[in-house]
């Protein structure tokens, strides 16, 4: 018989646990050295559109950049954010900018980590299409399905057309 895991068992961030607390959630797990999403998704056996990448997106002279959550086979359409979030225009942060601005390893850099950091955070409208959608937990290796209503009530997340 196998006593019920701890809540400190979790491979999950603690900062990740906290934010998921009372919330239902499956953590998933795959090597740490992969990087593409689209080969996690085939991985973990999902349609791409269904697990999310997190993007570093840098606003001009703008203070804190913004967090973008958008499905593994799409590429984040700079133009449609910054009409949706109002600025003129965006830039891609890259691997060094990301890290260096959220602390966490591109590859592992979620929202569920980045809560009241400051962030203005967005997520691709497809992500409506599913009830559950995959997403990181907040370092490389470790993904965690959540509901998307859940997912928006805590990071607080906007839906926005950004593929």
């Amino acid at each position: 018989m196998m006593a019920k895991a701890k809540k400190s068992q979790s491979p999950l961030p603690k900062l990740v646990q906290y934010a998921l607390e009372n919330v239902p959630h499956e953590v998933t797990t795959f090597p740490a050295d992969m990087r593409d999403a689209e080969e996690i998704a085939a991985r973990l056996n999902l349609p791409p559109g269904q697990l999310f990448k997190t993007l570093v997106v840098i606003r001009p002279n703008k203070g804190k950049p913004i967090l973008v959550m958008i499905p593994a086979d799409r590429q984040l359409d700079l133009k449609k954010v910054a009409t949706a979030v109002s600025e003129k225009k965006l830039t891609m942060a890259s691997h060094a900018e990301a890290e260096a601005i959220t602390r966490l390893q591109v590859g592992g850099i979620s929202a569920l980590a980045l809560l009241n950091k400051g962030f203005d955070i967005y997520i691709d409208d497809s992500a409506q299409a599913y009830p559950q959608i995959y997403v990181s937990g907040g370092q490389r290796g470790l993904d965690v399905k959540v509901g998307v209503t859940d997912l928006l009530r805590i990071t607080g997340a906007r839906p926005i057309p950004a593929t």
